[in-house]
């Protein structure tokens, strides 16, 4: 079967590739489907960060427009690592924008209210969403044996965690 068809094979993009890799088979894909949904949403929440960055309007414009770039950095930061993931325990990463749209947990950014402190609140809400999934995958790859993934993990959700803290810092204000 060509690389090709492999890719847009749907049943075969979920079967495991075989690997030396001594993390056992039902550990490798249990932690692919949590890492493959955290690079939907991610990707997702990376690109509902820059709709902010580029649409915010209002008297606080410049420091939000560079918060939100920032914050979408922090969250670029894992796409490759995690995708690179997926591929090494056998798996096949799902990272087009279409795939991260359809598989993607988080509410759609609105797109009605320009208002700056509306863009901070709705970004803080998908933090949030992000943060508890990485905490979760944590537990649920540690639990599974794959104790590498739950590293991974708890990068992700420090990072989160910061992000969160940086937005809901505008709300206070």
């Amino acid at each position: 079967m060509s690389d090709i068809a492999f890719a847009l094979n749907p049943k075969k993009m979920n079967e495991l590739v075989p690997t030396l890799n001594d993390v056992p088979a039902q550990a490798r894909t249990k932690s692919v489907e949590l890492l493959n949904q955290a690079l939907a949403d991610l990707s997702d929440l990376y690109s509902q960060a820059k709709q902010a960055h580029w649409n915010v309007r209002g008297k606080t414009f410049y420091s939000q427009h560079l918060l939100f770039d920032q914050v979408a950095d922090s969250v670029e930061e894992f796409l490759d690592e995690i995708a690179e993931r997926v591929v090494q325990l056998g798996g096949v990463a799902q990272g087009t924008v279409r795939q991260a749209a359809a598989r993607s947990s988080l509410k759609e950014f609105p797109t009605d209210n320009w208002d700056d402190l509306a863009y901070v609140k709705a970004l803080a809400e998908r933090f949030a969403v992000c943060a508890k999934a990485a905490r979760n995958s944590i537990d649920a790859s540690d639990e599974c044996g794959d104790k590498d993934t739950a590293d991974l993990f708890t990068g992700v959700s420090k990072a989160l965690d910061k992000s969160l803290w940086f937005l809901e810092a505008h709300l206070r204000g």
